[in-house]
């Protein structure tokens, strides 16, 4: 037996002997599939033949196929090929979601027929059991779109197959611009190559067909209806056509738990694959670093793979998964979606908000943030100074699993404050330290100035004439020192932008100096255009992206070298750089501790300042304001039967109507969850307030349609009169809340009594 599967391994090429030296090449593509992942990343040669099943020259997309096996080539030139060709292929193999092979030549053979397409189901297709092998999939077209590309590329079909396990995506190379229109609802045969829709970490969500053309796309049965027979619906009616039969069977899934918010998520990692759980469970049994089973529903959201609808049971077994250390182009890459991570940055701010606390980090000249969700109410934020280096632990979570699009935009979410680890408190070589020691260096120079009038009077015309450079000196420094107060501080950017314009043409001894912002204005010194001579140009760095503008010097008056000139040049610039990006950060920052990040509209720290203000204007002109407090009704349950993805954006539709509602002037604030609250500014009665109030529950007659699900909403809603029901803040919203809810309660007991009275 032991002799049988020696002679085996020589055959595929493996046995450890062979490896030490060249090992042969595999000839055929059961030998390659023979592989594991791993070994397939060992390079091992190959040299086959197969005949091509689908190519795609513009991105490289080849599929070939020998017999009843196949596989994916990648070949970075253009091979030229047309399916049907029989080819040789010469490369080696890669790990990948199966093992692929990278093609170094590829030889035409000939032309044979195509493979005999094998009729495949969608259990067969979504377990990858007929990966890349030429397939016949039946099904009914539920839609067919042209995928229009406005580059040099070709544009294709991509149609959704509804199989009676699930759907189908199949792209159909056609250069006819006409939309497929009469595929729609048609019993179909699609035959062409099967391979999955992969994440960034290689696994399987979803399952894609690559179509050579529309020949391929055989029509069993039109549909009984045209697009114009079809008879029409009312908008308010359109949920009467609704049908869902869901076949998707649970399953269970073992793994550490690396991350838990009750009755909203979970994250369990097992090795080197991580799946984000969504649950409404609340158990106190659950701990991070134990070892746990979830049962579910497997589905995907924005390309990720998750299981819905779970329910998590702990295992009692600790089993700490530990983190991976990570680049941000490594996290970027999304090949470490829902991964315990650890990366170190430097922290640029911290922004302290209702519901979460953020870190703003930099890593590698890239901006990242990490944060953490208050998930019990509000605790002390953990304080790091700005400039520290700290390492971050927590899972990587991504708004793209696309692994085709290049680096994304990634977030750390932290488990804990813990998580937080210092590495280096902020450096000396700070402004403040660099003022000092000016200072303390022009202190030394005024100390030897005065010195040297003690020296005898033929050398004091030279001491005064050095003097007089050391005070120049002193003053520009005086001027670069005022700028950067005022970037730190609130002075308007074009006023920086002049007197950095002003510091260089005094550098260049009054030679003409201006700016050019990227799509902003020209601010400085600009001379009449003569067209005698070029301006001296530098560009205005951007730390991150493209250039943030341009800085420019005329001809100087001085007897200053090109490289001076330059160097000025480049000083101010780096200084403007510093100046626009400061207050670009500082904007930025300002707006999310004073916005709602999910509905763009004023958070509950925004509305406590607005109210101190309201109040202390009121006080000082004996004025009146209102406040309106709005409960959304029945919230918890669109999150409980849609989803939190369709509760998420049926608040983001309330917010837009409510606040349509509103007039100049007047503030809608999200308070949290599903609590709104709206300052009205002029009034002069209750009158005025009860009509808002009237308005905003009209806002809510009309259904909401949230993709494709039609909800229907209602609110409860109270308001209070400054100073009649209220004379503080803390009076005033405990006064409109005490009236929301009473007419929520009234609400209940009319229903309940006419219930009854039924």
């Amino acid at each position: 037996m032991k002799k049988v599967l020696l002679a085996a391994l020589v055959i595929l090429g493996l046995h450890p002997a062979l490896r030490a030296a060249d090992p042969a090449p595999l000839t055929s593509l059961h030998q390659i599939h023979a592989l594991e992942n791993a070994d397939a990343n060992n390079g091992y040669p190959v040299l086959f033949e197969a005949t091509v099943t689908y190519y795609r020259g513009f991105e490289r997309t080849l599929f070939v196929q020998d017999g009843n096996e196949a596989i994916f080539v990648s070949y970075p030139k253009d091979a030229k090929v047309v399916p049907g060709d029989r080819i040789r292929v010469k490369g080696i193999t890669q790990g990948d979601f199966r093992p692929m092979v990278i093609a170094d030549s590829i030889t035409v053979l000939g032309h044979v027929a195509l493979p005999k397409p094998v009729p495949a189901s969608f259990p067969e297709l979504i377990q990858a059991r007929r990966d890349c092998l030429r397939v016949t999939v039946h099904g009914i077209v539920r839609s067919a779109d042209m995928k229009l590309d406005y580059s040099l590329q070709p544009s294709s079909i991509r149609i959704h197959i509804l199989t009676g396990d699930g759907t189908v995506e199949a792209e159909v190379d056609d250069t006819d611009q006409r939309a497929p229109g009469d595929l729609l609802d048609a019993e179909v045969e699609v035959t062409g190559a099967v391979s999955g829709v992969l994440d960034g970490k290689a696994q399987m969500a979803g399952v894609l067909m690559h179509v050579s053309s529309l020949a391929d796309v055989k029509v069993l049965h039109h549909a009984s209806l045209n697009f114009s027979d079809i008879p029409l619906t009312p908008m308010d009616e359109v949920l009467a056509g609704y049908r869902v039969h869901d076949l998707t069977q649970r399953v269970r899934v073992r793994g550490t738990l690396t991350y838990y918010e009750p009755g909203s998520k979970a994250v369990l990692q097992q090795g080197s694959k991580s799946l984000m759980i969504y649950t409404l469970g609340h158990s106190l049994d659950l701990s991070i670093g134990d070892l746990v089973d979830a049962t579910g529903f497997p589905g995907t959201h924005n390309g990720f793979l998750t299981l819905k609808e779970a329910t998590i049971e702990s295992l009692h077994q600790a089993s700490p998964a530990q983190p991976t250390t990570a680049t941000w182009s490594q996290l970027a890459s999304s090949r470490h979606i829902f991964d315990l991570v650890s990366i170190e940055g430097k922290v640029l701010a911290q922004v302290r908000l209702p519901s979460e606390d953020e870190y703003v980090l930099q890593a590698d000249g890239q901006i990242f943030t990490a944060y953490y969700r208050n998930l019990t109410g509000p605790i002390p934020m953990r304080d790091v100074p700005i400039g520290s280096r700290i390492r971050v632990t927590g899972i990587c979570v991504l708004e793209d699993a696309n692994p085709y699009k290049g680096q994304v935009p990634f977030s750390i979410l932290l488990r804990s404050f813990d998580d937080i680890d210092v590495i280096a408190p902020p450096s000396m070589l700070n402004m403040r330290n660099l003022m000092l020691l000016a200072g303390l260096l022009f202190l030394i120079v005024l100390i030897a100035t005065a010195r040297s009038w003690t020296l005898e009077r033929r050398v004091r015309l030279q001491t005064a004439a050095m003097a007089a450079r050391v005070e120049e000196e002193a003053a520009l420094e005086r001027r670069r020192s005022r700028i950067l107060e005022d970037i730190n501080g609130s002075e308007p950017l074009a006023g920086i932008l002049e007197q950095i314009c002003e510091l260089v043409s005094s550098t260049l001894g009054g030679a003409p100096c201006w700016c050019e912002i990227a799509d902003g204005a020209r601010l400085g010194n600009a001379p009449v255009e003569s067209g005698e001579t070029q301006p001296l140009a530098v560009e205005i760095p951007s730390r991150s992206g493209s250039a943030l503008g341009m800085i420019y010097a005329g001809a100087a008056p001085s007897k200053l070298s090109k490289a001076a000139e330059r160097e000025a040049l480049s000083i101010g610039a780096r200084v403007a750089t510093l100046a626009i990006e400061t207050r670009r950060l500082y904007t930025d920052l300002v707006r999310r501790s004073e916005f709602d990040l999910l509905t763009d509209i004023h958070n509950r720290f925004s509305l406590d300042k607005q109210m101190d203000t309201r109040i202390e204007e009121a006080d000082r002109v004996a004025g009146i304001f209102g406040l309106i407090y709005i409960d959304l009704d029945k919230f918890k349950d669109v999150n409980d039967h849609y989803g939190h993805h369709i509760g998420d954006l049926y608040l983001q539709e309330v917010a837009s109507r409510m606040k349509r509602q509103l007039r100049g002037g007047d503030i809608l604030a999200r308070l949290g969850g599903d609590e709104f609250a709206a300052l009205l500014g002029r009034v002069r009665s209750r009158a005025d307030i009860e009509e808002i109030v009237r308005r905003i529950e009209r806002s809510f007659d009309d259904p909401f349609v949230v993709e494709s699900y039609v909800l229907q909403g209602s609110a409860s809603i109270g308001f209070a009169l400054y100073p009649e029901d209220g004379t503080t803040k803390s009076a005033l919203l405990s006064a409109a809340d005490s009236a929301m809810y009473a007419i929520k309660n009234e609400r209940h007991r009319t229903a309940a009594g006419a219930i009854a009275s039924s």
